[in-house]
């Protein structure tokens, strides 16, 4: 998972529900009951979504599964929203990126004579407790009185996507739900890890799924990405794992301690970079965008290096000679 402290909600959910055990679990344990018997879920393969918007590029936040319902090929797109509040344009949203999965299906495809099913699933979490209040049916976002709308029934767009309102959920509720280990920590932990002042006492809750995750065969790389996602969001310490640890064992805490060297070492990078990009644009103006990205994208030898030449280059080519 990348530690990316802008957007470790999207990143933690997408590295998770890329796996398709753990995608199928929280699918089937959301749609209609009559759907779940139709669909093919050893046949889930992960697709490409750079296609789907280019808005969602750097949020990681939407997924894409290419999959069978009743023999007939099927997609089903999951999209992750973490946010205080529920964005109300979202069905209209889901409408263009299933125009944009059906085009790059016939794309694809051209000798198909009919688009495929895209079922739209949107997972709603934040650490607020905020339910959704939004419309779920693009219809509804349309501008009609009530005479109107009857009248225009028949022609309106009917597209509804699913909605898994995890941040309505309680703990325990959330708890008792048929999800994989790894699912289920993922949304447990964007409930309550954020804003909490002391998630000790709600992380041991998820000791029997940790206990699971870390005893499989990339166990201590499974914590890894839980404990990154703690100290990226969370008011947590090195320290506040020792009962976790005590619980957990020594994978426990050797993926710790490689996760908050890691996140130190991201941290130092970062923050010189920061540093860099500051003096530069006080040195020489606004920088281009493939300056911005070399920074970004540098090693902290690299930036320390660029930061000292600030002092002797008279144009902003010399610095990355």
């Amino acid at each position: 998972m990348p530690a990316n402290p802008s957007s470790p909600h999207d990143a933690y959910f997408r590295r998770v529900l890329s796996v398709p055990a753990n995608a199928a679990s929280e699918i089937r344990d959301t749609i209609p009951e009559p759907l779940i018997g139709r669909i093919d879920w050893d046949r889930m393969e992960l697709q490409p979504v750079s296609f789907v918007s280019d808005q969602l590029d750097s949020r990681f936040s939407d997924i894409l599964y290419r999959t069978r319902l009743d023999g007939h090929t099927a997609y089903i797109y999951l999209l992750v929203e973490h946010q205080s509040r529920s964005d109300r344009f979202m069905a209209l949203r889901i409408m263009e990126y299933l125009v944009n999965i059906w085009n790059q299906h016939r794309h694809q495809y051209p000798d198909q004579e009919t688009p495929p099913a895209v079922l739209p699933l949107v997972v709603h979490s934040n650490g607020t407790g905020r339910r959704w209040n939004a419309p779920t049916e693009l219809s509804e976002l349309i501008d009609l009185d009530p005479a109107a709308r009857a009248a225009l029934a028949p022609y309106l767009p009917r597209l509804r996507f699913l909605l898994d309102d995890v941040a309505a959920l309680d703990l325990p509720a959330l708890l008792a739900r048929d999800l994989t280990p790894a699912t289920r920590v993922m949304l447990a932990l964007h409930k309550i890890a954020p804003r909490n002042t002391d998630p000790r006492s709600d992380i041991l809750k998820l000791i029997d799924d940790l206990r699971v995750l870390a005893s499989g065969p990339d166990g201590i790389a499974e914590l890894q990405v839980v404990m990154t996602y703690i100290l990226l969001v969370g008011d947590f310490a090195e320290a506040d794992f020792d009962l976790l640890i005590d619980r957990l064992g020594p994978r426990a805490k050797e993926a710790l301690m490689t996760t908050a060297e890691r996140l130190r070492a991201e941290g130092q990078v970062e923050g010189a970079a920061k540093v860099l990009t500051h003096l530069l644009t006080v040195r020489f103006g606004a920088l281009p965008p493939a300056t911005i990205h070399t920074i970004r994208t540098g090693q902290l030898t690299q930036i320390e290096t660029w930061t000292a030449r600030v002092l002797t280059a008279t144009t902003l080519g010399e610095i990355f000679v």
